[in-house]
């Protein structure tokens, strides 16, 4: 029995009810993870060693860059794929556990109504990740950082750093926010899709 519990479960997280749903999990899934854990370590695998400040000393440069950087990007977005997964994981468990397929999904109104809330979920989540991608790395990387340096009691209080390949990290960043804004809209293409497919199985 726990074995066609796990079938269902996978097979309901690799095909959703929806095409869209479907699309969105390839998206998600694939480009997502394939652009976040190739390019992403490319781009990031060396920037704490690469950022360097005047005076150059280990210690100020650790201090500065954990100053610049309170999570690193790779670490924030790896999160926001797990996160973002867990509403459609739990749904998809939970119509294992009931032994419900994908098809009486749109079919029985009280099924339709908890994957629409899981999906609403997903959206608010990644409207969530989006706002505090924002606050943490803004738009654009600058090549000068320019550290508070109070604590260490230095002769400067501000101390400026270099960030290495601030072009890229841009770039990479803007990519990562149009990530999340085509599958926040893919989720609400979701919810329109299902409403629709509700509305034709009634007319």
């Amino acid at each position: 029995m726990s074995v066609n519990y796990i079938k269902n479960f996978y097979e309901g997280c690799r095909k959703p009810p929806t095409v869209i749903g479907q699309f969105h999990t390839l998206f998600f899934g694939s480009v997502q993870t394939f652009v976040l854990g190739v390019l992403g370590f490319a781009v990031y695998r060396n920037e704490a060693l690469h950022f360097s400040c005047d005076p150059d000393k280990r210690e100020i440069n650790l201090f500065c860059y954990n100053q610049f950087r309170p999570i690193t990007p790779q670490v924030f977005w790896a999160l926001q794929l797990v996160i973002v997964l867990v509403p459609g994981a739990i749904f998809h468990l939970y119509a294992a556990c009931k032994s419900i397929n994908q098809e009486c999904i749109l079919q029985k109104p009280i099924y339709t109504v908890i994957y629409i809330l899981s999906v609403l979920l997903r959206i608010s989540l990644e409207v969530i990740a989006f706002w505090l991608q924002i606050h943490l790395f803004g738009f654009q990387v600058k090549p000068l950082y320019l550290c508070d340096a109070t604590s260490l009691r230095e002769k400067n209080n501000i101390i400026t750093c270099m960030v290495p390949e601030h072009f890229e990290k841009t770039i990479f960043l803007i990519a990562m926010y149009t990530f999340t804004v085509i599958t926040t809209v893919l989720c609400v293409a979701e919810i329109s899709e299902i409403i629709f497919r509700r509305l034709c199985s009634l007319i």
